[in-house]
């Protein structure tokens, strides 16, 4: 393995990352998870209960990023409006809602038993 390409891996990652942060939504992922991150403090979460809330965070912030890309992607192989490249675009936004819905209703499982 040639050290060399694999820290270069890396760089393009962290770009990847810091370009995703120009995102509106991916803004508002990060300060949902921000607030979440410090409920949990506040609330005293256990180790299991830390594990699921640092996974749903990161699937959903991971899931953000590749439907950022999604639309990269379709809006350089598609610039026209084309009902397929939209329907690309609206599944890809629509996975995000799918665990974005599903981490708030972890998150409310977590914590409302410890705040009631």
């Amino acid at each position: 393995m040639n050290a060399s390409k694999f820290i270069k891996s890396f760089r393009y990652a962290v770009a990847g990352i810091v370009t995703a942060t120009k995102e509106q939504n991916l803004r508002f992922h990060l300060l949902s998870a921000v607030i979440v991150l410090l409920a949990g403090i506040f609330t005293g979460l256990n180790m299991i209960e830390w594990l699921i809330i640092i996974l749903v965070i990161a699937l959903v912030i991971g899931t953000e990023m590749v439907n950022t890309a999604i639309e990269r992607v379709v809006d350089l192989a598609s610039p026209e409006i084309h009902p397929l490249a939209k329907q690309a675009k609206d599944i890809a936004a629509g996975a995000v809602l799918v665990f974005a819905i599903a981490s708030v209703i972890i998150g409310l499982l977590i914590f409302l038993p410890k705040w009631l």
